[in-house]
């Protein structure tokens, strides 16, 4: 994968407007985070993810409740078991942490105020709890989080259900907890003011146009299929 070298303050935001292959998108990940150095403009990308489960680096065989048709992909995340899949708003955070002068805490909890913040734009009351990552609406779990951080830069990221189908989640203990249950953003509100993906990119977009960490965005909206089957052949 190519990089984009700018100043510091530098973010580019990615959109990929088809679902993406999990595996792909995890290679090309560690290959961007391997392969940067102090001049590489941090990214995130955004994106929809073929369905799939993905085990974290705590995941136990035991969260997994039944047999299933779907891919279970093992990660270097933190966290533990969680479904990726059509429907869900995948963010990925490929950022330097030492250049902006956070540490995992900090990363942490800007990516859960980022979902907090944006399900407030639809009139959604959601939080963060201590003791459980993520994003809650009465403790129900709307977003999901796990990142890995190599030398002092981050990927992986967060997962905010939009519209997807939720049964995939029966078929695990997500995160690990037994009794936990999934909802929605599109559940929460009524169906004429319910976004599409493509609306809450443009909302992250502003989001991050607001904060002083990130003066300077560029944003790149990739249209066509197969942008990472390129990216990791030319990494290899």
């Amino acid at each position: 994968m190519s990089h984009i070298t700018s100043s510091s303050s530098a973010l580019i935001i990615r959109y990929f407007e088809h679902n993406q292959d999990y595996s792909l998108v995890f290679q090309a990940m560690k290959d961007f985070t391997n392969q940067r150095n102090e001049s590489t403009a941090d990214e995130i990308w955004l994106m929809q993810h073929n369905s799939l489960y993905t085990q974290g680096q705590a995941g136990k065989p035991e969260h997994i409740l039944m047999d299933t048709e779907l891919p279970i992909v093992q990660s270097d995340r933190g966290g533990q078991v969680t479904w990726h899949g059509p429907g869900q708003l995948v963010a990925y955070f490929l950022l330097d942490l030492n250049r902006l002068g956070w540490n995992v805490r900090t990363l942490v909890s800007f990516a859960e105020q980022m979902m907090v913040d944006l399900l407030n734009l639809y009139h959604i009351n959601a939080y963060a709890k201590k003791d459980a990552p993520g994003v809650y609406v009465d403790e129900q779990k709307i977003g999901s989080l796990g990142f890995k951080i190599r030398r002092g830069r981050s990927y992986h990221g967060f997962s905010l259900n939009i519209h997807c189908d939720l049964k995939a989640f029966d078929f695990i203990n997500p995160c690990g907890f037994s009794e936990l249950k999934m909802t929605k953003l599109h559940s929460l509100i009524s169906s004429d003011h319910q976004p599409t993906i493509n609306m809450l990119y443009h909302d992250i977009v502003r989001y991050l146009q607001c904060m002083p960490d990130f003066p300077s965005i560029r944003t790149i909206e990739h249209q066509q299929a197969g942008y990472f089957d390129a990216t990791t052949s030319s990494a290899n």
